[in-house]
């Protein structure tokens, strides 16, 4: 049963014309506020994940929680559809549970602040933000067990509630909720952050209505969600083709032991709709990996992707859901049935951005990235400092971006555009180590026309006891090039031990003791190459091998020679033709669309040759799954 929304002014509101002067201002009012959120969090949150890192999503809605501006959607409409309870103005709710909101949040560690914006006893908006937690509770700290097998292992679980209910704060449901957690302090500033955002968006968009009037506003928010309806309409019959595509990328491992994971997909246009099915996807993990996929989130991803390719200056919005169609089998990896565990759900998630890449590129050659948004690599690292105070670090990493038909990947990026990294000062001054190594790990990018973007080297020299968590994937299956571009390099962790002993530690994993004196030498993955590495010219592989980004060595990827005499590079340009023709006439004329370094059998046959770790055993999955996915 929807929720019921309380409004003491019953007066309906009328669609009128809006002038087009008014229509752009009202835009860019509106994207101002959205940024304004994001100001206000990252000047008053408490948690470097959040003021630092920035992982967090603000939004604007209409009265029907149809998301206008912002980064993520889906939010406020699911949660009008599953709160049975009352609306009223003043009220405020927070959420983490996946299972309560069809994932529009998808790890307990997300809190989601949502607030309906009265003016004059009528709904005219919604605000909504969440941040990333640095723990919410559960078996680890950080809240991510990579060996949880159920949600309630992840921390303390907040369905939909008011956490202010006509303005009041509900204080003991507070305290009830920051006592479950190891940074109470933390979270407790951070979800004030979140609050504080969007009580700022009230402010503008109440400002927005009463000077251009309520209908004009409303009127106006609806035709900027038709205007992006109309626009997305043309780009999915322009590029999505009737014949099926399909793509199929793998999730390395479970952190159990056990993968690796298929997420498959197909993808076609039926008239002016486009239908993405799921069917092929691997039944849900038995450990924490699983994706409870939100449909309207994939539209998003959907809609981003084809904006960004298209014409960035189109306002990302809601209003084109309807023109896409999401088939998503219950029971899978990316629709796991309660109670299966979810912190792990960034591997999959990332997945998905790459499966979209090679899905869209093999209808359009101009869509077509090779892979890179390959996962979020995640560090934690906790203990008690020499004062005796508990410290806990969570903190976000960075790979290698895809190349892609403008260009070069970028080096050492995060998944989400809009991340920063945190400086190693900060981190060095509110923890007990030091950042002993960070940079660019040459010839990780995969070898293309357009270069792929290399991965991080980054070395942890712990000056405390502690315990480390990793998260990580990419280490079995290599993030691939496209149109003759070569893989990306896989990820790998190294800890180094002070008494000079070393391991090779697994891309998941909890609870790893460390000493003072030890380095963790955590390596993240590069982007794929895209195109013919024959064809980039000489002056640019000279270029990154004097940057340090390509090594002598690796420039002979690209078919060229370099010299060094007296500290200066060069190109010897006629051997470089001549090892050119030389790798042209071994290759063949023939290029492939897509280079994933082998078929997954054969990564998986020579695993621990490649990576110093076991190939996981083939997933169990629950009987329970496969026979209701097979009688689906």
């Amino acid at each position: 049963m929807p929720a019921t929304v309380i409004e003491t002014n019953q007066t309906p509101f009328e669609t009128v014309e809006v002038d087009p002067v008014d229509l752009d201002i009202i835009e860019n009012a509106l994207r101002s506020a959205r940024h304004e959120m994001d100001a206000v969090l990252f000047r008053t949150a408490m948690s470097p994940g959040i003021r630092e890192q920035h992982d967090e999503f603000p939004l604007v809605a209409n009265r029907d929680g149809k998301m206008v501006v912002g980064q993520f959607g889906a939010f406020i409409h699911t949660f009008l559809q599953h709160y049975e309870g009352e609306i009223e103005e003043g009220d405020i709710f927070l959420t983490n549970d996946p299972y309560s909101c069809d994932g529009a949040v998808s790890h307990t560690p997300d809190w989601l602040v949502l607030m309906p914006i009265y003016k004059e006893g009528r709904v005219i908006g919604w605000a909504a933000m969440f941040g990333h937690m640095t723990d919410s509770g559960g078996r680890v700290p950080g809240s991510m067990p990579t060996d949880a097998q159920q949600i309630f292992e992840e921390g303390i679980i907040i369905p939909p509630l008011k956490l202010y209910t006509k303005g009041v704060l509900q204080q003991d449901i507070l305290n009830l909720i920051l006592h479950n957690c190891r940074m109470a302090q933390w979270n407790g500033s951070d979800l004030n952050s979140l609050i504080a955002g969007c009580k700022l968006a009230a402010e503008r968009v109440t400002e927005l209505s009463t000077r251009f009037g309520d209908d004009a506003y409303y009127s106006a928010l609806n035709e900027l969600l038709d205007r992006t309806k109309r626009a997305i309409r043309e780009l999915i019959v322009a590029n999505i083709p009737e014949k099926k595509q399909y793509f199929e990328d793998w999730v390395c491992d479970d952190g159990m032991g056990m993968g690796p994971y298929r997420i498959a997909c197909s993808m076609w246009r039926e008239g002016e709709i486009m239908i993405m099915d799921f069917a092929d996807t691997d039944p849900q993990s038995a450990a924490a990996i699983n994706f409870y996929c939100n449909e309207e989130m994939m539209k998003m991803y959907c809609g981003v992707f084809m904006i960004y390719l298209a014409d960035p200056q189109i306002l990302f919005n809601d209003g084109f859901y309807d023109l896409m169609e999401f088939r998503i089998p219950k029971g899978s990896l990316l629709a796991p049935q309660k109670p299966a565990a979810l912190s792990g759900r960034t591997h999959a998630l990332a997945r998905m951005c790459d499966v979209l890449n090679g899905l869209f590129g093999q209808g359009n050659p101009d869509y077509l990235c090779a892979a890179g948004f390959s996962a979020s690599p995640h560090f934690f690292f906790s203990g008690h400092n020499e004062h005796g105070e508990w410290f806990q670090q969570y903190q976000i990493g960075f790979g290698g971006i895809a190349g892609k038909p403008s260009g070069d990947g970028a080096d050492g990026h995060a998944m989400w555009p809009d991340f920063t990294n945190v400086p190693n000062e900060f981190v060095e001054a509110m923890y007990p180590l030091r950042i002993e190594i960070y940079e660019a790990i040459a010839d990780t990018g995969g070898a293309g026309l357009h270069r792929g973007g290399n991965g991080v080297h980054t070395g942890y020299r712990f000056l405390r006891e502690g315990q480390v968590s990793i998260h990580d994937d990419r280490w079995l299956t290599h993030p691939w090039g496209v149109k003759g571009g070569t893989p990306g390099a896989r990820s790998s962790k190294l800890l180094e031990r002070a008494d000079g002993s070393s391991e090779v530690l697994p891309a998941k994993c909890d609870r790893v003791k460390v000493q003072p004196g030890d380095i963790l030498h955590f390596r993240t993955w590069g982007g794929g190459g895209w195109g013919d590495p024959f064809e980039r010219p000489a002056e640019k592989v000279l270029y990154d091998v004097e940057g340090g980004l390509v090594t002598p060595a690796g420039a002979r990827r690209y078919g060229i020679v370099i010299v060094e005499a007296d500290g200066a590079f060069s190109v010897d340009a006629p051997a470089s033709e001549k090892l050119r023709d030389e790798m042209r006439a071994a290759r063949g004329n023939e290029l492939p669309l897509f280079d994933k370094g082998g078929a997954i059998s054969e990564l998986i046959a020579r695993c621990e040759e490649d990576t110093g770790l076991a190939p996981p055993a083939p997933p169990v999955f629950p009987s329970w799954v496969q026979k209701d996915q097979a009688a689906q």
